[in-house]
């Protein structure tokens, strides 16, 4: 917590609104909350405009010479192309319903994080550049010029929404500020403006096959490190395949999940379910990510992220594919993929080998998130669980944004959570389902630098979490998002200490009853099971 004060000062945030007009682009550029720019290799590997060396800080960004005719024709193609885009910019008559729902103008008190004002720093160039009335009366009618001052603007604003989209929930005309700032930073990045927590990123994809940039041999050996785990823990050799051909089902899941701390405890609850119900299965070690940090970037970034999956699944022959639990992995399948890359005719509509049930909600995309998947073999009585494994677990449960409002899964983790632990306790109404609060570092905000900017935008989740600690006594926060188990451990350390964080599968395989386990003292951790003695 090197950047962030202690949480008693950060309470002391005031939403008061300053005195200095909304329309001055010049901003202060406080530590802890922006990113460190796109490291020019990074932009070459993804073939992004004017890879230089540059810093935030410096009054030069050493932009292209004709930036402004780069935005605009960037912005006009745009609007040609999205009718919602034009719509929303259009629409929008400043009720501020939304003003109060986003968790980082809660945290930050700055008036240019209510999602009402950050759109307005597009509109009112889209407003001034593409209307008449703001041609002719400019900022009298809320237009404003374009100033390299507005795209330092933008860079430092657009980078403090994680697209989380509960601002949209609220509003009456059903404005997604999500697209508004997915299309701002396209046009930044026409102009190498970016960050590089994020270009790194989707760049080490293009090259490894995974964020992480581990290479195949090193991913396979991470994944074996787990198997020798398991083996300690439970007592039972599994033996994942690898890049097999003809296996029935291709799973892949966010890289996270095999290389660090919470996110391996998952991983090894997926090894350990698939052996447990036999399923005919294969990892790649090509197409090692089911995230996709092309959401972050653009539309074409995610169209070739999204597709390596779908050619492995081609090359190995396989009847489809099932997902590990991600967060916006999943909404670029059931909001984008589509219209990118789909339908996958190639593959089947997924069909679970062990229910027979067929998820026609994957007809398409061919593709089912792993807790649908579980949340079947439950409900059909093919797992052999002991949920008194979990008892010393007092959980909450927190709705990823992109898989709850992304997706509407609201009722499929619980069934299941609540089928292998048996504490669970809701946050209040209003934070959770549709009107969940994001964890503060979606869309590429999880870098060391926004670490004051996730405290404070994390401010609202981690209240929720500190509310049933108190009440109930939770000591464990669940999810289904590889960066929520990356995000949330920080946050709640900070705002709600004693809270630790888990994925839904983890828990599963802490409570199935493994064919030829030994006496599992501990949990997948490796921790000491509490109050179990005696009872296996």
């Amino acid at each position: 917590m090197s950047q962030a004060p202690k949480p008693e000062e950060l309470l002391r945030v005031s939403h008061i609104p300053p005195k200095k007009d909304w329309m001055d682009p010049r901003v202060d550029l406080i530590p802890g909350t922006w990113g460190y720019p796109g490291k020019a290799s990074s932009l070459e590997t993804l073939g992004l405009p004017n890879p230089r060396e540059w810093n935030p800080t410096d009054e030069d960004w050493k932009l292209p010479p004709n930036w402004k005719e780069i935005i605009h024709e960037g912005l006009k193609e745009r609007l040609e192309k999205y009718r919602s885009l034009k719509v929303f910019l259009d629409i929008c008559v400043r009720c501020g319903a939304c003003a109060d729902k986003c968790h980082f103008f809660i945290g930050s008190g700055d008036p240019k994080n209510m999602p009402v004002l950050r759109a307005e720093l597009l509109r009112s160039i889209y407003r001034k550049d593409f209307t008449a009335v703001g041609r002719m009366l400019g900022t009298f009618a809320g237009g404003r010029e374009l100033t390299e001052d507005v795209i330092k603007e933008w860079f430092y604003y657009f980078h403090q929404c994680t697209e989380c989209r509960r601002c949209s929930l609220y509003c009456p005309y059903g404005i997604d500020t999500a697209e508004i700032t997915i299309v701002v930073r396209e046009l930044l990045n026409l102009i190498g403006v970016n960050i590089d927590w994020i270009l790194g990123a989707a760049a080490n994809c293009y090259r490894t096959g995974n964020h992480l940039g581990l290479e195949p041999h090193t991913f396979k050996g991470n994944i074996d490190f787990l198997v020798d785990d398991i083996e300690e823990y439970v007592g039972v050799r599994l033996n994942p395949t690898f890049n097999r051909k003809g296996a029935e089902v291709l799973f892949i899941a966010p890289s996270g999940d095999v290389f660090a701390d919470p996110g391996i405890f998952t991983y090894m609850g997926y090894l350990m379910l698939f052996e447990h119900i036999g399923l005919d299965y294969t990892i790649s070690t090509y197409a090692s990510e089911g995230g996709n940090f092309g959401l972050f970037t653009s539309q074409e970034t995610m169209k070739r992220l999204n597709s390596k999956m779908y050619a492995e699944a081609k090359r190995l022959g396989v009847k489809w594919i099932l997902g590990g639990e991600c967060g916006h992995m999943w909404r670029v399948l059931h909001q984008y993929m589509d219209t990118m890359n789909g339908p996958a005719d190639f593959l089947e509509v997924p069909k679970s080998p062990l229910t027979g049930t067929v998820f026609d909600n994957a007809k398409s995309t061919k593709m089912i998130h792993i807790v649908e998947f579980m949340a079947d073999l439950i409900h059909h009585g093919k797992l052999k669980l002991n949920p008194k494994r979990n008892d010393y677990l007092r959980t909450t449960w927190h709705d990823s944004c992109n898989v709850s409002r992304g997706m509407g899964m609201f009722e499929e983790p619980r069934y299941v959570l609540k089928s292998v632990c048996n504490n669970f306790f809701e946050m209040p109404e209003n934070t959770i389902r549709e009107q969940t609060f994001c964890c503060g570092g979606g869309t590429g905000l999880n870098a060391g630098e926004f670490e004051y900017l996730r405290m404070m935008g994390g401010m609202p989740r981690a209240f929720a979490v500190k509310h049933v600690q108190e009440k109930h006594g939770v000591n464990l926060l669940v999810n289904v998002c590889a960066l929520d188990r990356a995000i949330l451990p920080p946050l709640m350390d900070y705002w709600a200490p004693e809270v630790a964080v888990s994925g839904l599968t983890e828990l599963v395989a802490n409570a199935l009853v493994m064919e030829g386990e030994h006496d599992r003292p501990t949990d997948l951790r490796g921790e000491d099971i509490p109050g179990l003695e005696g009872d296996e």
